[in-house]
């Protein structure tokens, strides 16, 4: 059984030492390399803290903090990873969660760093680089690892305004990578296109895979990302065959008209998740790269970024909805009524996931980590710990979990239950919606939707008053260049809730 992810670096270094590991603009590693690199971080850290211990790393998109990554791990230690180009206020939050005695930096954000309200030590990684590796040192801190030890914290948004550390086991991303890995087939062959900043729960499958499976990761600068023919290009450029990325990655190239210009010529691999994908932009996708395999996740980051997937079997039509499929290996899903007992088949309940890829809980949260894992109700037999994900489901007939939205999304209106993910997949189907937002004021009981795309607000009123319930149909429309997102990509509804 492996105890580490450093298992399944060295094994890597050995099979493919000369094999291009990562690469960004401006430079690469092979296997060798970065291996090598991680042993002269880890030497140098191991010199200043204390194994077990988190250590924050603030640093850019590049091949260096991979390695700053898993030096800390080489320490016998647990990573927090921030972005330096959010706000101030945001790393000061994350900071007094994690509350560690010891910050990696690279020099370009080293001036932010000593901005911020952070009272440990600044470790400048491009120094850390520099140090000599010691075996010795190296063997025994690798030997306090066990497969249930903390490998990283993530940090998402939390309902009191404060962020909420995810604390993932080695076990725990072990587990998620062999199984997502096992449905799209990764192997030593793959160029991965990594788009997620890394310091996000996405970017695990790019720095994971090439460990894992001996596949090699492109980070896409910024620049290149931002601009969809320029994206194209640079993933033709690199021959990029894999890209796991956010719902928002695949739908604004597909919405500002890429494929007209240019198409991906390698890619064979595409999975998508993070929220509702829209099938009118999916099919744009397939219509480019017929031969491609499509793949649509679901899960929270607190799951270790997805429990379930959804291999999409032909075209989709422009109504198709997506389920969000079945468990991947080693992971388990029951749904839940609000008291507790069981949902039945074909009803709707909360998602709870069970296995080892779930989180070790919230950083320094004892209470919120109790209320949101917990031991299963339906398990009366032996203490079987599940995660309560907020989410709604059902199970299909033909054995598919379907999506039916968030748990907090579910209002009542004129007496009436409504789930706003189906206000907002009726409006996908009328023609000129690119993106949209339900929202409901509860305060004057008013409807919201909140849409990006050509369609005039009267022919989405027309559409819902032919197919929906009188009670579904929005009373206040309003048309925005673009929907407000948060850094994950996901709509940010605070900000549309100011509208009101």
């Amino acid at each position: 059984m492996e105890r580490s992810v450093l298992g399944r670096l060295d094994r890597a270094a050995r099979l493919w030492p000369d094999k291009t590991m990562l690469k960004d603009s401006e430079r690469s590693l092979t296997f060798s390399e970065f291996s090598g690199l991680t042993k002269r971080i880890g030497t140098a850290l191991a010199e200043r803290t204390a194994p077990g211990k988190p250590i924050a790393v603030l640093s850019g998109r590049h091949v260096y903090t991979p390695a700053a990554y898993l030096g800390i791990v080489r320490a016998g230690c647990f990573y927090a990873p921030m972005d330096g180009d959010v706000p101030k206020a945001r790393l000061n939050q994350v900071l007094s969660v994690i509350d560690a005695d010891l910050m990696v930096v690279d020099r370009d954000h080293l001036e932010v760093a000593k901005e911020l309200e952070f009272k440990g030590e600044l470790a400048v990684l491009e120094d850390l680089a520099e140090a000599k590796a010691d075996d010795a040192v190296l063997a025994e801190r690798e030997e306090t690892l066990i497969n249930t030890s903390p490998l990283y914290v993530i940090f998402t948004s939390g309902s009191t305004g404060k962020p909420k550390g995810v604390i993932t086991s080695h076990l725990s991303l072990m587990t998620y990578i062999d199984a997502v890995g096992k449905v799209l087939s990764i192997n030593e062959t793959d160029i991965c296109g990594n788009q997620a900043p890394l310091d996000y729960i996405a970017a695990i499958r790019d720095i994971y895979f090439p460990i894992s499976f001996g596949a090699t990761t492109y980070i896409i600068p910024t620049s290149e990302v931002s601009i969809p023919t320029t994206l194209f290009a640079t993933l033709n450029r690199e021959k990029i065959t894999s890209i796991c990325w956010s719902v928002s990655g695949l739908e604004v190239p597909a919405k500002m008209g890429a494929f007209k210009v240019c198409k991906p010529e390698f890619i064979k691999k595409v999975c998508f998740s993070g929220s509702v994908m829209s099938s009118k932009l999916l099919r744009m996708w397939q219509d480019a790269l017929p031969d491609a395999l499509y793949v649509n996740q679901y899960g929270p980051t607190e799951t270790t970024a997805s429990c379930t997937y959804y291999v999409i079997p032909g075209k989709v039509e422009e109504d198709t909805v997506l389920p969000i499929g079945k468990p991947y290996d080693n992971y388990k899903i029951i749904l839940l009524n609000e008291d507790g007992t069981q949902t039945p088949r074909g009803e709707i309940g909360q998602i709870c996931v069970g296995g080892p890829a779930l989180a070790l809980g919230y950083y320094n949260n004892p209470e919120v980590t109790a209320a949101s894992f917990i031991t299963s109700p339906v398990n009366g037999m032996y203490g079987e710990r599940i995660y309560k994900t907020g989410d709604l489901g059902r199970w299909a007939e033909d054995g598919e979990l379907e999506f039916h939205g968030r748990m907090d999304r579910q209002v009542k209106h004129f007496g009436h239950r409504i789930e706003l993910g189906e206000v907002e997949d009726a409006a996908r189907r009328v023609d000129g919606v690119e993106n949209c937002c339900a929202l409901y004021n509860k305060e004057k009981e008013v409807l919201w939707l909140f849409y990006e795309g050509a369609a005039d607000s009267k022919a989405i009123v027309m559409y819902f008053r032919e197919n929906m319930p009188a009670f579904m149909v929005p009373r206040k429309l309003k048309q925005l260049d673009k929907l407000p997102a948060l850094p994950n990509g996901k709509t940010d509804m605070q900000a549309l809730k100011g509208y009101f």
